[in-house]
């Protein structure tokens, strides 16, 4: 039974939207977001951390070591996700 124009019409709208839910929902951007938007959290707080914290941690500022760490790493998911977008599924022909 041949396809009318309707329904092939109907049947790209779907993949089309369901390609862009699958570039939503990529574990990259996912990963990438938290440990951007934590990084910059531990990051502030290594900024402002006291003499005692410091002390405390044996001199090294561990917050900020550790937040330039976290922000390191999101920022490189996040990179990566741009540079290498998620392919949209190869439609199957029946």
């Amino acid at each position: 039974m041949p396809e009318s124009p309707e329904v092939r019409d109907e049947v790209t709208e779907l993949e089309r939207k369901s390609a862009s839910a699958a570039r939503l929902f990529d574990i990259r951007r996912i990963i990438g977001g938290l440990f951007t938007l934590y990084g910059v959290i531990v990051t502030v707080a290594g900024v402002m951390a006291s003499d005692a914290d410091l002390k405390k941690a044996q001199g090294i500022n561990i917050n900020l070591w550790t937040g330039l760490g976290m922000l390191a790493l999101g920022l490189f998911f996040l990179t990566w996700l741009k540079l290498r977008p998620t392919a949209p599924p190869v439609p199957q022909n029946n």
